[in-house]
Parts: C-alpha cells; structure tokens; sequence
C-alpha cells in the first residue's frame, strides 16, 4: 500500500464529490506522479437494504454529498491499481471488481494489480451494510455502476488529455488495450505517458458507460487473477505473516463461556526448549515461543485451574427449551403483517402447524484463527484476514489507547469467512498478548480452540401456521420466529422496534402470494454462548423452515411440490421461472427407483432469485446425495465462471450443514473438537452439481450464498419423498436410523 493512498484515506473525510475527485488526482501526482481516481458510491436504495439487512443502516446520502469509496491508480509506467475496498475469501471479487473497471478502461484484466485499502469507512463505505465490510454476498452488488463510473472516468481523462496534446477533437480518438489511438493519424499514447496530463483536467461531471452489448469482458468466463499466487504457494494469508523477530503464540482459552484464569501453573511448560513465556489474558493463557511447536508443546503442558461461573450449567437442551419456552410466552415483535389472519383461521377449512428447530453451527473455516501484532509504546500494527478492518482497528485503539492514525491494519486474504472474520475477538485477544511481549507475535488457535470458542450460527425455534381453504391455498399465514438477536450487538441500529432484519430474513419477505400473513420475533439468547453471522445468514434459517412448511403444505392437499409453489408465484415471474428452469433441467416428475427422492425450493434473497432440485437415497437411515440441480437468476453476470463456483460451494456447504452440523454443549462446554466429530462432506460425497444461469438483464444480486440458503430444505423434502419420514429438525444425523 502506498503512502499516499494511506495519506488520502485519513485526508478524505466530509469533502463533497467533485473536490474528492480532485484531492485523489493532486495526491496522485504528489505520490509519484500519475493518474490517481477515486470514485462514490451512491447511498443504496431502500430495497437494497433490506435485501441485506433489512434495516436503514446506511441512511441515503445527503444531496451533494457521497461517501468515496475506491481508487483507481495509474502510473507513469502505465500500471493500473485497484485499492480494493473488499477482501477475497474465495467467492472471487479480487476479479470481478477489476472486470468491471477493466471493462470500461479498455485495458486487459490481467494489467489490473490490486492492493488492500486501509481502514477509513469514510472512503470505502459500503451503503448495502452500512460499513467498510466484506459480508452479505454485497460486493458486486455494491460496485456494479461505481467501478465501471470509475474506469470511464478515468478512459475520458485520458482520452481528452491525448486530444489535447495532438490537438484533435477527442471524438476522433478511441481508448484501447491500456493506450489512446487516433486512427486518421496513426498516433497513439500509452496510458501512463498521459497519466500525468489527465491528472491535470478538470473531472467530468458524467461520462457514458458501456452498453450491455458492446461489453468485452462483462459477462465472460474470466480465469482468477488469485489463482496463481494460491496455486505456487505465494498467496499471503494470515498464517503466512512472517515479520523479523517475530514470536508464536498458542492460544488455551477457558473450556466454558465467560469463564477466567483462576491459576495456572507454567512450570512444565516453561521447561519446553522454545517457550519465552506465559501470558494471561481475561478468559485465556497464551504460550509464547520461537516457534509454534514450541507454543503448542508449552500449551499443552500448562495446568490451569477456571473460574467456570454460570455457565458451566449450561447444555443444548437447556437453550431450545429457553426457546420453546419463549415461542409459548414470549411477546413477539411483528415483522410483518397482512390481513386479518385471525379471522382468515376462523374461516379456513384446514390448519396445519408445525415446529422447526435448528442447531448452534460453527464456521470451521480452514484457516484457523489467527492474528499477528507488534504493540509498541508509539504505535500498533495487525496482520490479520478480516472482513472488517475498520473494526480490527477500533478494537484496537480501545485496548491500547492510541489515536487511529497510530494503528495499521495490514488485511490479508482470508482461509474461509463465512461470518467469522466479521468478528474481531482475534484481534482483540493478540492485542493483549502483544502489549506483555516486547516483538511481534503471531497468535494462533488451534482447530480444537477454534470449533470449541468460535461465535456460532445461533440455534433456532419456529412454529408455523397456515390455514387452506377448500382448495389447498394458504388463506392464513403466521411465523414466529424465536432466537438470537445478531443484528443487536452487530448493528444496534438495524434493531428496530424488537426486530431483528437478519433473523425474519426470507419468512417477512415471501415470494408467495399469501393474502393473510403474521410474521413476528421473538429475541431469546442462548445462556452465555457467543452467535455471529454465518454463510447465508438469515435466509438459511428461514429458506429451510418457510421451503419445508410450504412442502407439508403440498403433501396435505396431495398436490405435486412444484405445481403448488407455482400457483402461488404468479405475482413473482422470477422465481417461477427459477423454479421452472431447474425442476426441468432435473427431470421432475419422472421416477425413481425406490429409495430415492427428489426435492425442491426456491427462494428470493441477496437480490438474486435461486431454486435448488436434489435427488437422495436413502438406506438404512443412511442419506447419500445423488445429484443437484439449480438456477439462478442473479441479474447480470459478471463472470459466469465465479458464479457457477460460488453456487457449487454454497450447495456443498448447505448440504454439509444439513447433514452433520451441530455444535452441542454439555457442562458449559462444547463438545465437538475437530473435523473428526464435526463433520465435513468428504469430496467422494459431493454429487453432480448442475447450475444453470437464468438471464434477466436486471441489476446483479448476490451469489455467494443463496446456494447455501435454499440447500437444507429441498434435502429435506427429498427425504420425505424417499422415506416418507418428514425432518423438521436439523442436522438430519441419525434421525432416520430411528424414525
């Protein structure tokens, strides 16, 4: 990262558009000369908030004021950066963000370098989260217009400075594989031998952009910029930080939630060739030494004795019969209301209910925790992979006390996200380690440390409703959805009038047409275990539940599933034509062996219209996954070869959960340690993945996720259909074997 660009991150504060263009161009050129461009980022609308967060985290910007968000930097050599105001975890932005500014600058994607942009949720705010955050499958989402606005800006600058030099109209001069051409003549001008001379011109006030169809490399299959750093082994994540002198420290944390140090006794442990020294932090001790076997070894050598406190009478039964118990008597926040649902029960001729519960998940990303800090009296810098640095650097200004422009997070690409890296206790916890140890020191957890103290999925109750008329047709409608709020300590702004958006996520936003609905919250938090968000956040949750009813619903009136679903989708073609796409792809209808079935469901959410159609066996309680099938109506593509990825990933995710996640707690403790008890789908289980991608021509929606979200339930409702056996519980486990 460049000084300048750091300089510019503190000196961007509160100037309006036009003077900020300005700033970044005059500091551009004060770095070393150059083309230095930033762009805003128009506050989002209120359905692009609600497609995230449901809530008006980021309220809409001020008239002549906009929140700057990015750079793009060419130098005299013609290098083109891209300061990237997101971090890669896989899901592939590290190539569609530079496609979308390659696409309007007319340079070759692979000419694009990037660097991570340092904290300043001034400059990079993301409107859809109201933050400087890497979440909520937003990123193309959020930079569609403002990148490509970005590279035509920066294309007419240069093209405009190359017509003045050569005194041309600059109508005659066309921008092409990083250089300005004029044909009639024959001259042309690299990129970066203009980059000085557009630094010097005023910034237009608008600038066309590409139409759809002359688009080059929009919409193309594009191969990763990141694969070939990940692929030799240069790729730098967090693990990789290697600093002169740099310390290890392993981290043993209290087995039970909110217990502390009562003593420890390091005897042994300092006996460890390798060990410089024990730690004590709040809830954890922390071996230090030369190199991680020497923390490790020292690690498992300590003797510490807890305070275990309240919550080591804390088990999984006790939480779901807090939640039962709050379903039954809790005062609900309603989340949505239609109709009159009470009078629409009086006069149904059926009513169906039913009961879904779902598990504490942990994020098991493969890259275990880990963040490396050197505190020092005069300043502080971390080395972590995080999806939100600016709070990275706030937990640590709260804990050293030193101003922000004192702390420099250096971001790293990340070994699995999924909601994790959104929490910054890692940060915190190295912090207070590095202020005891005179070096830089790399904090690590273990994979036992890390599935036993993650930040969890929160476990879930929902008791659901619907009454049929003489038809079949759901009249009546009511969801209670009971669990963790999120959103509250997340996002306290988005807790709004005892709703939180993430939880009713999917159940107060139904693609179906239901006349008569009631959908409330009620907020009961597991004793003393930390949530977080988790991949497909609250559309997981509520996509199993809301796909599996509507499933029931279907098998009462003994209507086929699909045709069901698409009665009641008149009112919203896109997910019809998901559905539609996907049930033929997967041959819906024709029959299958005995044993085996097929399930579906479709889902709105992240701005992206998705069904999923799975084929199961079933054998001895035993669940095998045959096949998947899906469609995505995600908008416009940007690369077709990341979004068929990401929605193969998602499925593998969703069926994992699905299958084997739980997090179970006995004691106060988890009892799950590693991949041996918390499972993984094996690569020999994963089934044929079919994605077909629905054109639409509409804004691009989020693709990171929906593949997770809409999984559990068309699984679900293919063991119905092979077993006969309904599941409103998750994971599936050994339910069967006892069914």
């Amino acid at each position: 990262m460049s000084r300048g660009l750091l300089e510019a991150g503190r000196a961007g504060a509160g100037v309006s558009r036009r003077g900020f263009l300005k700033l970044g161009m005059s500091l551009g050129a004060a770095a070393g000369g150059g083309l230095l461009l930033g762009f805003s980022l128009p506050a989002a609308g209120d359905d692009a908030r609600r497609s995230v967060i449901g809530g008006d985290a980021a309220e809409p910007a001020a008239p002549g004021v906009f929140a700057p968000n990015a750079f793009v930097q060419i130098d005299r050599a013609g290098k083109v950066t891209l300061v990237m105001p997101k971090v890669e975890m896989g899901q592939g932005v590290y190539t569609a963000l530079p496609m979308l500014i390659a696409e309007e600058l007319e340079v070759p994607l692979s000419s694009v370098t990037l660097d991570h942009a340092p904290p300043n949720e001034k400059l990079f705010l993301d409107p859809l989260l109201g933050g400087q955050l890497t979440g909520g499958s937003t990123s193309v989402r959020y930079a569609w217009e403002p990148m490509r606005r970005a590279g035509a800006t920066a294309r007419t600058l240069l093209v405009t400075a190359a017509a003045k030099q050569w005194n041309v109209d600059p109508a005659t001069c066309r921008a092409a594989n990083g250089e300005v051409q004029h044909p009639p003549s024959g001259r042309r001008a690299s990129y970066g031998q203009l980059a000085d001379a557009a630094a010097k011109l005023p910034v237009p006030k608008d600038v066309a952009l590409k139409q759809p169809a002359d688009f080059k490399l929009i919409g193309t299959p594009a191969k990763r910029l990141d694969s070939p750093e990940k692929v030799d082994g240069t790729a730098q994540f967090g693990l990789d930080v290697r600093l002169p002198g740099m310390l290890y420290a392993v981290i043993v944390n209290s087995p039970v939630f909110g217990g502390t140090v009562a003593s420890v006794d390091d005897t042994a442990a300092r006996k460890i060739p390798g060990v410089r020294q024990v730690v004590r932090v709040d809830n954890a001790v922390a071996v230090v030494g030369d190199h991680t076997w020497a923390a490790k070894r020292g690690a498992s050598a300590l003797v510490v004795k807890w305070n275990e406190g309240a919550g080591a009478k804390v088990s999984t039964k006790d939480l779901f019969a807090d939640l039962a118990q709050a379903a039954a008597n809790g005062k609900g926040a309603v989340a949505r209301k239609e109709g009159d649902v009470g009078k629409a029960f009086a006069n149904a001729k059926t009513r169906v209910d039913a009961v879904y519960e779902q598990p504490l998940l942990a994020h098991a990303t493969m890259e275990p925790v880990n963040c490396t800090v050197h505190v020092r009296g005069d300043g502080c810098e971390i080395w972590v992979g995080t999806q939100v640095p600016t709070r990275a650097r706030d937990t640590a200004q709260q804990l050293t006390g030193l101003p922000p422009d004192k702390i420099v997070v250096h971001n790293h690409l990340l070994g699995g996200g999924f909601g994790r890296r959104l929490e910054t206790d890692m940060v915190g916890q190295a912090v207070k380690v590095g202020k005891q140890v005179n070096a830089p020191v790399k904090v690590i957890w273990t994979r036992e440390e890390d599935v036993q103290h993650d930040m969890y999925r929160p476990c879930y109750y929902d008791k659901i409703s619907a009454g049929l008329d003489a038809n079949g047709k759901p009249v009546a409608w009511q969801h209670r959805i009971v669990g963790s709020s999120i959103m509250a300590r997340f996002a306290p702004p988005a807790f709004k009038d005892g709703v939180d958006p993430d939880a009713v996520e999917v159940a107060a936003e139904l693609p179906y047409d239901l006349p008569n609905q009631l959908v409330d919250y009620v907020r009961q938090e597991p004793r003393h275990v930390p949530t977080a968000f988790w991949r497909g956040v609250g559309p997981t949750r509520g996509t199993f539940v809301v796909e599996s009813f509507i499933d029931e619903l279907a098998a009462q009136t003994k209507t086929d599933p699909v045709q069901y679903r698409r009665a009641l989708l008149d009112k919203t073609p896109r997910a019809r034509n998901v559905l539609d796409v996907a049930t033929k792809a997967a041959g819906w209808g024709a029959p299958l062996p005995k044993g085996q079935g097929r399930g579906v469901s479709v889902m709105h959410a992240f701005g992206s219209f998705f069904s999923i159609v799975i084929d199961v066996a079933v054998d001895g309680g035993e669940v095998q996954v045959k096949r998947a099938v899906c469609a995505v109506d995600c908008g416009m593509f940007v690369n077709p070869n990341t979004i068929e990825a990401q929605v193969q990933g998602g499925i593998i995710f969703g069926i994992t959960g699905a299958l084997y996640g739980e997090i179970t707690i006995e004691d106060g403790r988890v009892v799950q340690t590693n991949f041996t008890d918390y499972r993984m789908m094996r690569i020999n289980e994963v089934p044929p993945i079919e994605v077909h991608l629905v054109k639409s021509g509409e804004a691009p929606g989020g693709i990171g996720e929906p593949g997770t979200a809409a999984t559990a339930a068309a699984l679900s409702n293919a063991i119905f259909a092979a077993t006969g056996t309904r599941l409103r519980k998750l994971p599936v486990g050994n339910q069967l074997k006892t069914a």
